[in-house]
């Protein structure tokens, strides 16, 4: 469908009325009957019609820049409207950790982009300090935290991930099927680095116990890399471990200290449509396949 004005505009552009109503497929006495009735609501004549053609008159030369600028923002309207029931063009900014951008992410990614191809993302990594505060200053639409690690935006727990014990191939704590935290207390200890919240660090607090840290790194796989070289032993999710197990020796810890990975935002009403259908795109996910994390 095309309003009165952008008939108008295209009845100037091609100085007939035949034209416009072959291009556009409309009658020639609906084009006609078009322009009166705009004619008769702005209560001028706007062309004046001859049997050489059309000319505008000197009022619809006067109407003309008005007109034309309606239609134009019409057209700006029905091009933002098609951007955002596709998605168009539309960038969506998260903020995420390893386990998540490795395991979640993509995938996730992959399956959104197959219902809306237009749709770009940037993925800004942090630790839940740095996240919490993108979130709550826009730099990105929304993130994935620790619940427990923040504090002052909304969040939605997705699931749980459970820290495991990482040993070097021929350590002696490898004979247990299970480690307490007391064992891995008394072991140079390699300590992700989580922010200003560590999931294991509290878990140790909890029982007061003091880890000996020989190194603290914020790299989930530079961790294991030293792991596999017998610079220490570490505590290590589940989810960064996956697929990375060569070479290491993973335990259970009894304690399970686990991490609960949420959803945060700041304002959902705010959000542009693409991060909003996204995020609900992921919640769907995780509330159909909570067996299988």
């Amino acid at each position: 469908m095309i309003s009165r004005y952008g008939i108008f505009c295209k009845v100037i552009e091609l100085t007939s009325f035949t034209k416009v109503a072959k291009q556009i497929g409309y009658s020639q006495s609906a084009i006609s009957q078009t322009i009166k009735s705009l004619e008769q609501e702005l209560g001028v004549i706007l062309i004046d019609r001859k049997k050489d053609g059309i000319t505008l008159t000197s009022d619809g030369k006067e109407f003309l820049p008005y007109l034309q600028s309606i239609y134009r923002a019409e057209c700006a309207l029905k091009q933002k409207q098609k951007e955002l029931t596709g998605l168009e063009n539309s960038i969506i900014r998260i903020g995420t950790f390893t386990s998540v951008s490795r395991n979640i992410l993509p995938q996730l990614m992959k399956q959104f982009k197959k219902i809306y191809p237009g749709v770009n993302f940037i993925l800004k990594q942090g630790d839940y300090t740095s996240i919490q505060k993108w979130v709550q200053t826009e730099i990105v639409d929304f993130g994935f935290v620790n619940s427990n690690a923040v504090k002052g935006i909304k969040v939605e727990i997705l699931y749980e991930d459970e820290l495991l014990a990482v040993l070097p191939p021929n350590h002696s704590l490898i004979e247990y099927k299970s480690i307490s935290l007391k064992q891995l207390a008394s072991e140079p200890f390699i300590l992700l680095d989580e922010g200003d919240y560590s999931v294991i660090t509290n878990a140790f607090q909890k029982i007061n116990q003091t880890p000996q840290i020989e190194y603290e790194v914020y790299d989930d796989y530079s961790i294991l890399a030293m792991v596999r070289q017998g610079l220490g032993v570490s505590a290590m999710y589940s989810l960064v471990l996956n697929g990375f197990e060569k070479g290491l020796q993973i335990r259970p810890i009894k304690e399970k200290p686990m991490r609960p990975v949420a959803l945060a935002w700041k304002n959902e009403h705010t959000m542009s449509l693409a991060s909003r259908r996204f995020m609900d795109f992921i919640k769907s996910f995780f509330l159909k396949n909570k067996q299988c994390l």
